[in-house]
């Protein structure tokens, strides 16, 4: 049993990053923008998480700046693409690479530093339970926050007006802007709350994942996330498992490394990326095979259930 559990609490904390920034890209991405700048905000959020951190010694403000980094980050991608209207494709892989230079500057002062690592939510009585007090009952704060963010975009997106007007505004923002829906504002809330997300992603890396600062530590988290979004066919509870899915093949090469498995380790730690691409793949193929399989591809009348 000791070993399942640690290989578990392994798999939340890899995959608790995932599910955080693939959830505010989630929402991101239903108001109808596409942010490609999510690893260049996680890696702000991390370094700036880590410098308030080593600053205050406090974690908890470090998680509050991470989230304040990420948020300004993207409030920047939405004044040059919401604003100035340039190319979100564009302008997003220049956000990531900015983020990825901006990060190394500001923290070198810190490289190679030991962190203070974000302390344990210790649940009495629950936390004793045997084998699920330590996997559930025994976490940092950022990994209760994911699922509570999961729960409540959930909530918002399929049961709130506000969701409701979101979700319109991504459908069709003409038809939105008819309706009287400021379609602007509504996507620069989207986009500031994508960008905070991906910040306490970040900040998830350096104070609990990593407890210190090394320069591209997201290390091509983001683009998983993105992948994820679009793997969970922009549901959020589908989110988590996707996120705990890929947390697990991210962390399979070091148990298969420990175990002495004969792969190269070039391999194994190419896996969670194969694992993106060949997903990807297959919900390309699926929904290709859905589409010539529609009544109308097939040249049938299309008749509504009831």
């Amino acid at each position: 049993m000791g070993i399942v559990e640690a290989i578990l609490l392994t798999v939340i904390t890899a995959a608790t990053p995932l599910v955080l920034a693939a959830i505010g890209e989630l929402v991101t991405e239903r108001s109808g923008v596409l942010n490609l700048g999510v690893e260049g905000m996680m890696v702000m959020g991390a370094a700036g998480a880590f410098i308030a951190t080593q600053a205050t010694g406090s974690p908890y403000i470090g998680i509050l700046a991470g989230i304040a980094f990420g948020a300004l980050f993207s409030l920047l991608f939405g004044f040059l693409t919401l604003t100035l209207v340039t190319n979100q494709v564009a302008t997003g892989l220049a956000l990531t690479i900015l983020g990825l230079g901006v990060s190394s500057m500001i923290a070198e002062p810190y490289l190679g530093q030991s962190g203070i690592k974000l302390p344990q939510i210790v649940f009495p009585v629950l936390s004793d339970i045997p084998f699920l007090g330590a996997v559930l009952f025994k976490q940092d704060l950022i990994f209760y926050l994911s699922i509570a963010l999961v729960a409540g975009v959930n909530w918002f997106l399929f049961k709130s007006r506000a969701g409701l007007k979101l979700r319109s505004v991504g459908d069709s923002h003409s038809s939105a802007h008819a309706l009287g829906i400021n379609v602007i504002r509504t996507r620069y809330l989207a986009v500031m709350f994508g960008g905070a997300c991906a910040g306490l992603a970040g900040a998830q890396l350096s104070l609990v994942y990593t407890p210190q600062w090394v320069e591209n530590m997201s290390a091509g988290r983001g683009w998983i996330a993105l992948a994820l979004v679009v793997f969970a066919s922009w549901r959020p509870w589908r989110i988590v498992a996707g996120g705990y899915l890929f947390g697990a093949v991210s962390i399979s090469q070091l148990y298969a490394q420990a175990y002495g498995v004969a792969i190269p380790s070039q391999f194994l730690s190419a896996l969670p990326y194969l694992a993106t691409i060949v997903v990807l793949i297959l919900i390309s193929h699926n929904r290709r095979m859905t589409l010539i399989n529609t009544p109308a591809a097939l040249g049938k009348p299309f008749v509504p259930d009831r």
